[in-house]
């Protein structure tokens, strides 16, 4: 019989998966809430059934995965915590996911809120007085336990009511993860993520890329969120960017990616680099365009080579012929 029941925030990472173990083996009823956005946990989205039911495989846990990606943008563009080393407004995000996960708490008759949490592991996020202050304003003071560290921090209500045995909590602190390590190897957990993976936000290439996006784009996409995250990066002075695939895997994700108006270009009769550009181009443009693709390509010593180009990856009746770009043509233009 269930001594009581929790929403367990579970990132993806290894903490989070040992925190609701932890809860389960003391008979808590605990539901996972996996939210994701562009910069974390999006892999899974259109794909929602197949990770649910992974979770519930491996670990025995019932899983609810809710997408807050319109939601996150707006913490994103003005965090009152500021950022980390990145753009990553982790202090704004914890008290965004735990509001969340609090206002849903009815839906399932939750009695507290589990995190993996541990006390000192990040330098920003989870020193002891950023740990009250996202309490403090996600308005989960008391409901808010973090089995991983519970023993270092004051007792929370399920525990002073003895829903939880505060006994069998643990006093993690520090950013050593040997202590998880061995704790997943005792439960018998042997399938998880690496450590320290997740957020996009904490990549320096990738959040300065994502920065200087929301510094110039009054209105966020998803789809460009998307985009940002594959290959070479370039925008011409006119406001076109463009995109250059490294490999084929980035390729077919430029075809996944593009939209109406898009225009793709590759190397007629020879493989490489598929190019993706964005915004209304002339042929000033799409000419540059071809001869960047040309440089990334094992075509570059082979002098003049032609280029194709086109709305569709599989029908591209334009033709260019170009030489290499060079690196002072191209360095300006890095995005």
């Amino acid at each position: 019989m269930s001594k009581g029941r929790a929403f367990s925030l579970l990132s993806g990472g290894l903490d989070s998966l040992l925190a609701t173990r932890l809860m389960m083996d003391q008979g808590i009823e605990v539901i996972g809430l996996h939210f994701i956005t562009p910069f974390f946990g999006y892999h899974k989205k259109g794909q929602e059934s197949r990770s649910i039911e992974r979770w519930k495989r491996l670990y025995g846990i019932e899983t609810r995965i809710i997408d807050v990606s319109e939601e996150y943008f707006r913490i994103l563009r003005n965090p009152r915590y500021g950022y980390g080393k990145n753009f990553n407004p982790c202090i704004d995000c914890k008290i965004f996911l735990f509001s969340k996960a609090k206002a849903l708490m009815g839906e399932e008759k939750a009695d507290f809120l589990v995190t993996g949490e541990v006390l000192g592991q990040r330098p920003m996020s989870q020193r002891r007085d950023t740990l009250r202050i996202v309490e403090r304003d996600s308005g989960t003071e008391g409901i808010l336990l973090r089995p991983l560290c519970a023993r270092s921090l004051k007792p929370t209500r399920p525990e002073l009511a003895g829903m939880v045995d505060r006994e069998k909590l643990l006093g993690f602190s520090g950013r050593s993860r040997k202590p998880q390590m061995k704790l997943a190897e005792e439960m018998g957990i042997r399938h998880y993520p690496a450590p320290a993976g997740g957020c996009l936000l904490t990549d320096s290439v990738l959040a300065k890329r994502i920065r200087k996006y929301f510094s110039e784009s009054p209105n966020i996409a998803v789809n460009e969120i998307l985009l940002l995250q594959v290959g070479r990066h370039f925008q011409f002075p006119a406001g076109q960017h463009l995109v250059v695939g490294r490999r084929d895997e980035e390729n077919q994700r430029l075809t996944e990616l593009g939209q109406e108006g898009d225009v793709f270009l590759k190397l007629q009769g020879i493989p490489g680099p598929l190019g993706l550009i964005r915004g209304k181009a002339e042929e000033e443009e799409l000419r540059l365009t071809a001869s960047i693709l040309v440089r990334y390509s094992k075509a570059k010593e082979r002098g003049v080579v032609e280029v194709q180009y086109g709305a569709e990856v599989e029908n591209m009746p334009g033709r260019l012929r170009v030489t290499p770009a060079k690196d002072d043509e191209i360095d300006p233009l890095r995005f």
